[in-house]
């Protein structure tokens, strides 16, 4: 029978064992050493006895309580006026006394006792010298105990320091924690009775279920006064719950326990990231639907200025065609023929000539008029766009904090990402190289010099205005030149048809042309300056996809983990 429990503890601790190794690289792969190490430690200690470890304040009589326990007739740990244990004391079964320094903070104290060969206990410094700096003891032993045992000295068990440890312990790594109150001897029982009930009462309070509290005094045990020295059932509890084949299986199964904590540490640390990238698909997605929807408005606003403009070029061109088919009718031109002989009336050669100056000046009066007041609409537009976009970056979310218990390496990577980009953007904003780019433009029209005295944001109007005027005088001056050549060899005899017809055919190339550049130009303006502002999310881009990467291989592998410690936790009833 004893074989075939031997075995089955045999390939729990196995099963155990590779469970916490791959725990163990699974907190090696998140990058959180503590941890890591706190699980290293762990798995160090599968097959080590099971682990008590003795925490309370100094002169709370710990060591005392400790060398009555062990009943070895010798002051296993030092007790002193003074606080003597300023190390942590692992006290271990050995065939012959030893002392083993392991560092300045730790010391191995082998005893050939027979308990211990079912048992470790580890003495600790005292709460209020360590509550400050509890990183040893913590990392080291409290993880990967399987008792707490604290003690408090009898008369006054209500310490702050004492109880914030308690918490710090329960509240981290929910371990079986009994109390006790030690130098029961030194105070009368209606007084203890009034102590053990405040502890039971306020460690309820702290969400522990029916209490173990022990009163005792190593004073009164030493001395053999074994009746009322309280050790008995002490003892009694260890017998019952703890030692006679029981520890091994406790051990493995307060190992899982700790591992599943942990693992649920770590599930709350991918549940918090998993919202943050989240928010940041989500920020990311606001960004290019932002984008997207003032690249829309501003193409629209476009739209809407061309049409204005090609609604004055067609109200004066049709305007001056008018008075051109007046002009160039038969008895109109006869009467200018004779009148010019006999007066200062202009020939219909001068008409003409003034006719296209009239032409040419109407026509740039409007258009640029037409133009002023829709540059500014489509100008603003633009500026908005960058504007919004500047504030949605401020007014990113932070969900996954910078002092995050496993991921503050990621939290500050991504908050260095997120500020460069910030910074990184302000600085696109208000350069006015970012908008006057001859990159821009798709016939790398130069710009005018005097828009570098702008700055940033400012100068798109100029730009826009420049742009777009020059577009308009190099369209209008092509279709004046074309029309001025037409005039240039108008007399009395040419046929009036033909005149007429080469006009609003002049008209309407220079019609298309105005439509097709515009448009075009100030689109392509646009829609490249979307690119360029898109540009500066490229290192947050990547962030995110690398983070969706990592995120779906951690997840995938912490659930796999999870599944293991669930069935580890059934096959290891207790």
């Amino acid at each position: 029978m004893a074989e075939l429990i031997n075995q089955h503890l045999q390939a729990l601790r196995a099963k155990v064992t590779e469970m916490v190794k791959d725990l163990h690289e699974l907190t090696i792969r998140i990058g959180q050493d503590e941890l890591a190490k706190t699980v290293s430690d762990l798995r160090n200690r599968i097959n080590e006895p099971f682990m008590f470890v003795i925490v309370g304040e100094v002169k709370a009589g710990k060591s005392s309580f400790i060398n009555a326990l062990l009943a070895t007739g010798k002051e296993v740990t030092k007790v002193a006026p003074q606080p003597m244990t300023d190390t942590i004391q692992q006290i271990i079964h050995g065939d012959e006394e030893e002392v083993v320094v392991v560092n300045p903070f730790l010391k191995k104290i082998l005893l050939p006792v027979d308990i211990l060969k079912e048992i470790a206990i580890v003495d600790t410094p005292g709460t209020n010298t360590i509550v400050e700096n509890h990183q040893a003891i913590t990392e080291s032993f409290i993880p990967a105990s399987d008792l707490i045992v604290f003690v408090f000295e009898a008369k006054n068990p209500y310490r702050q320091s004492a109880w914030d440890f308690f918490k710090y312990i329960h509240s981290d790594w929910r371990k079986k924690i009994i109390f006790v109150l030690q130098q029961k001897d030194l105070m009368p029982d209606a007084d203890l009775q009034i102590n053990l009930q405040g502890v039971r009462e306020y460690a309820e309070k702290q969400g522990i279920q029916q209490p173990l509290v022990f009163a005792v005094s190593a004073k009164q045990e030493d001395e053999g006064q074994y009746s009322i020295s309280g050790f008995a059932p002490v003892r009694q509890y260890i017998n019952q719950h703890i030692t006679g084949g029981k520890a091994p299986f406790l051990k493995l199964h307060n190992s899982v326990a700790t591992a599943h904590n942990i693992n649920q540490r770590i599930e709350a640390g991918l549940s918090t990231r998993r919202q943050q990238y989240e928010a940041d698909v989500h920020f990311r997605h606001e960004i290019s639907e932002t984008l997207q929807q003032q690249e829309t408005k501003s193409l629209k606003q476009v739209d809407v200025l061309v049409e204005n403009m090609l609604a004055g070029y067609d109200r004066i061109t049709r305007k001056k065609e008018d008075e051109l088919k007046e002009g160039l009718s038969f008895f109109t031109l006869l009467r200018r023929s004779i009148a010019s002989v006999f007066s200062k009336q202009s020939s219909a050669k001068e008409w003409l000539e003034q006719l296209a100056k009239s032409l040419e000046l109407e026509l740039n009066q409007e258009l640029h008029h037409k133009l002023n007041d829709g540059v500014g609409d489509l100008a603003e537009s633009i500026q908005q766009m960058a504007k919004v976009i500047d504030l949605n970056i401020r007014s990113s979310q932070t969900i996954l904090s910078n002092d995050h218990e496993l991921f503050s390496d990621i939290a500050e990577k991504r908050s260095n990402v997120l500020r460069e980009l910030q910074e990184a953007f302000s600085r696109f904003v208000s350069k006015a190289e970012n908008f006057t780019d001859e990159n821009l433009f798709p016939d790398k029209r130069p710009m005018s010099p005097n828009v570098a005295t702008g700055s940033g944001l400012a100068v798109i109007g100029i730009i826009l205005t420049a742009v777009t005027n020059g577009m308009v005088f190099d369209v209008t001056g092509g279709i004046l030149t074309a029309i001025g050549l037409l005039f240039a060899g108008v007399s009395t005899r040419i046929k009036r048809k033909q005149v007429i017809d080469g006009f609003t055919g002049e008209v309407a190339k220079g019609r298309s042309k105005l439509e097709e550049e515009v448009s075009e130009q100030l689109k392509s303006y646009i829609k490249n300056l979307k690119v360029k502002i898109e540009g500066n999310f490229e290192k947050f881009d990547r962030l995110l996809e690398k983070e969706q990467k990592q995120l779906n291989e951690l997840e995938q592998e912490h659930r796999e983990l999870e599944e293991k410690i669930v069935a580890l936790e059934q096959d290891i009833a207790v």
